[in-house]
């Protein structure tokens, strides 16, 4: 295993390929960040109640629920990491296209849940491959990652609601859909030229694949870091879904307004990413995850009492920055709380929670909307990321960087 992480370990001239990788992941927001934005006019349109509005980002999770498992699987046992990459952002952007010709409302389900299955390859190819390649630089690297999809988030509602200031949905997303496929292309090439490291490494029978897979399962930290996880996104799923619709509905703002709330959001966001992944580097993960998660919690609650007053809209970019600091943390302990060579699966397992959390919350919030009112939604946040918080608490501290504790080394002997 050691020789392993030295044959994948990148230079520190090479960290170009952060970046590259950084791009790709900007991309597969992109997308998803649009449909947000179009949530209420399809919403409108269709004549739909807030709970099936829910409904509509459960099925996208529940998908990805179903595939980041697999996914970590074909990662850890395949390789061919820029392909999977390439084959991942064409499958996240595809069926946004078919959603712009669709008029059915199961039609729209099938169409959200594609996108789910496309997103699970991402994660557990890119992040693994950023740990291996700078083991000693985890949080910084996965938090530049993570920034990649805060820019992604930030921009696409920006640009979408000044489109739609002029067009209708409907051509909106067959125009967004052309200069995704030519980004794809150039991505694909882009990634295929990348060297992973993947033929130092000897491959795993399914044998031994699949003792690490059980011990895995085993590991406390890993089961504590991806429940808690599971609620954090249950958090971020349902705010993205109801604050656009509490903007336009509530508030009466305009498309391109909201747009411009959800930028600030994002905005924050792709602040503090690079931020609490430095500090957790030098200060320890838990400390940071658990002051992020709670002030996320106190600013919820705060906007749930500031109704639709000129605070609401400043504590959203308060909100934002805390709410998404906590991302590469948790994918930076993660990767040091498991063995190496299941980095894949490791992912994998930590994304499929985060997507039944994000399945729940959306199809939940709307449910209290529908029966309390929009704004009751923001007091349900806030008990959710306290939830995630209680979590964390019980998670153990790997005594150094890259070492994940004695429980795990009893299940995973080193070579």
């Amino acid at each position: 295993m050691t020789g392993i992480a030295a044959a994948q370990a990148a230079p520190r001239h090479a960290f170009r390929d952060v970046w590259l990788i950084t791009v790709g992941h900007g991309l597969t927001h992109w997308y998803p960040a649009t449909f947000y934005l179009l949530l209420p006019l399809i919403g409108s349109e269709l004549g739909l109640t807030y709970s099936q509005i829910g409904l509509i980002m459960t099925c996208q999770y529940v998908a990805a629920a179903i595939a980041n498992v697999p996914g970590g699987v074909l990662v850890d046992t395949v390789g061919r990491k820029g392909l999977l990459m390439a084959v991942s952002l064409f499958w996240v952007g595809f069926p946004y296209l078919l959603i712009g010709f669709t008029h059915s409302y199961a039609m729209l389900l099938a169409c959200i849940a594609l996108v789910g299955f496309g997103n699970s390859i991402w994660h557990p190819t890119a992040i693994p491959t950023l740990g291996q390649r700078y083991p000693e630089r985890k949080g910084l690297v996965l938090s530049l990652h993570g920034m990649g999809g805060n820019v992604g988030d930030a921009v696409a509602p920006v640009v979408i609601g000044a489109l739609l200031a002029l067009f209708s949905w409907r051509q909106v997303v067959v125009m967004n859909v052309v200069p995704g496929l030519v980004v794809a292309v150039l991505i694909l090439v882009l990634l295929g030229t990348l060297q992973f490291g993947t033929k130092h490494v000897e491959r795993q029978s399914l044998a031994e694949y699949l003792r690490g897979l059980e011990g895995l399962f085993r590991n406390r930290a890993l089961v504590l870091l991806s429940v808690g996880s599971s609620f954090r996104t249950m958090t971020q799923a349902a705010l993205l879904t109801f604050l656009p619709v509490f903007l336009a509905r509530e508030m009466g703002y305009s498309p391109a307004l909201v747009g411009a709330c959800l930028f600030a959001l994002q905005a924050a966001g792709f602040a503090a990413a690079p931020v609490a992944g430095h500090l957790s580097d030098r200060m320890g993960r838990k400390r940071i995850l658990m002051s992020s998660m709670l002030t996320s919690a106190a600013v919820l609650a705060l906007m749930a009492f500031s109704g639709g007053s000129p605070l609401f809209i400043a504590l959203v970019a308060v909100l934002g920055f805390f709410l998404y600091a906590t991302r590469p943390v948790i994918q930076a302990w993660l990767l040091e709380a498991t063995p190496k060579n299941m980095g894949g699966s490791s992912i994998g397992v930590l994304f499929g929670a985060q997507a039944i959390g994000g399945a729940l919350g959306p199809l939940l919030a709307g449910l209290v909307a529908d029966r309390y009112g929009l704004l009751a939604t923001f007091y349900f946040l806030a008990a959710t990321i306290v939830i995630a918080n209680l979590f964390v608490v019980w998670v153990p501290k790997p005594r150094h960087s890259g070492d994940f504790g004695k429980e795990n080394r009893d299940i995973f002997p080193q070579t």
